[in-house]
């Protein structure tokens, strides 16, 4: 069974979506355009009204979390570009025989 994953949205991204809301922009257009659930919108639209969409999402963002996850990225990247060349010289192997 396959495990959803969360998504997670900058505060920026909420923030604009709670401004198109308040300008008049029915909440379903907003979710549609956003490709998020009309429910997500109304959540922040109501924490946006109650002061807690700003507070939720803020954490402290340290030099040694940033360099974490430039690393992680880097890593990644490292991992794939392995797997790509793995792939393709299996393939020009037998592509030679």
């Amino acid at each position: 069974m396959s495990r959803m994953v969360r998504a997670r949205y900058t505060l920026e991204y909420k923030l604009e979506a709670v401004r198109l809301v308040c300008g008049g922009q029915p909440i379903g257009a907003v979710a549609r355009g956003l490709g998020i659930s009309d429910q997500t919108v109304h959540n922040w639209v109501k924490a946006d009204a109650e002061g807690r969409l700003a507070a939720t999402t803020i954490k402290p963002f340290t030099a040694e979390q940033a360099e974490i996850a430039r690393l992680k990225a880097e890593l990644a990247r490292a991992r794939m570009e392995r797997d790509i060349l793995k792939k393709a010289a299996v393939y020009f192997a037998k592509e030679s025989l």
